[in-house]
C-alpha cells in the first residue's frame, strides 16, 4: 500500500503540472475576486494592481505586467483614457491557453469571448445569468469599440474613485443580458450600474449582476 501510495502523489504531481503551465502563459482573465469597494477601485492604479496580484498568485505575475480593462473620462483637466490602449497588442489566451482575441482589432470585433472561455486567473467559469449569484457584470466603463466615453454624464464612477454616487458602464462576461439586442450581447458596454446607494457601491453593483469584477490584459 506504501508503495502504492509513492507512486501516486508524483503522478497527481504530473495531472496538475500543463495546468499550471497554461495559467502561466495566460495573458487574460477575468478577476475571481473584486477589490470590494464597488466602483472606487482606487483610479486605475488600484484596478491594475488588483490584477498584476491576483496574476502572481495563479503564477503568472512578472515580467508580464497587467492592465485592468477600464477607460476614465476627460476631468480636472486630465484628458480621458481609452481602455483598449492600455492592454498593449495581444494576442490574448486564458488559463487554458485558449485565443480569445488576436489583436486589439479583434478584441473589438469578432473575438472568442463566451462564458465558456472570460475565464478567471485560476481557470474557473465566471457566473453569468441564470446561476447564483450571477457575476456577469464587468466594469469597463468603455464604449463598444474601446473608447472612452464624452465627459458629462458619469460612466465611469467618478473615474473608479466612487463607492456611492454616480454610474459605471458593464459588460456581460457571458454575452447573455435581459433581451436579443447587441448591448445585451456586449462583453464590454451593456448598460449603466445603479441603485439604492448612488449607482457605485458592492451592493449596487451586485443588485444588476455584477460584483465589481474586471477584466485583465497582459499589455506586454
Amino acid at each position: 500500500m506504501l508503495k502504492a501510495h509513492l507512486i501516486a502523489v508524483p503522478l497527481l504531481v504530473l495531472a496538475a503540472l500543463p495546468v499550471q503551465a497554461q495559467q502561466a502563459n495566460m495573458t487574460f482573465f477575468i478577476t475571481s475576486t473584486p477589490i470590494g469597494n464597488g466602483g472606487n477601485l482606487g483610479g486605475l492604479a488600484g484596478a491594475d494592481n488588483q490584477c498584476q496580484t491576483l496574476a502572481q498568485a495563479a503564477g503568472a505575475g512578472a515580467p508580464k505586467v497587467w492592465r485592468a480593462y477600464l477607460s476614465t473620462q476627460a476631468a480636472d483637466g486630465k484628458p480621458a483614457i481609452n481602455a483598449r490602449d492600455r492592454i498593449g497588442k495581444g494576442p490574448w489566451t486564458n488559463a487554458k491557453g485558449e485565443v480569445v482575441a488576436k489583436d486589439v482589432a479583434d478584441l473589438h470585433g469578432p473575438n472568442a469571448l463566451t462564458k465558456q472561455s472570460a475565464l478567471n486567473e485560476k481557470g474557473e467559469v465566471v457566473n453569468g445569468r441564470g446561476d447564483q449569484p450571477n457575476r456577469h457584470d464587468i466594469l469597463t466603463g468603455s464604449q463598444p469599440d474601446g473608447t472612452a466615453f464624452a465627459a458629462g454624464d458619469d460612466k465611469t464612477c467618478k473615474n473608479w474613485t466612487s463607492s456611492t454616487q454616480g454610474s459605471a458602464v458593464v459588460g456581460h462576461s457571458d454575452r447573455i443580458g435581459l433581451r436579443d439586442d447587441d448591448a445585451s450581447k456586449s462583453w464590454n458596454s451593456s448598460h449603466g450600474s445603479r441603485g439604492p446607494d448612488g449607482g457605485c457601491s458592492q451592493a449596487d453593483l451586485r443588485s444588476t449582476g455584477g460584483d465589481g469584477l474586471l477584466y485583465c490584459f497582459a499589455s506586454n
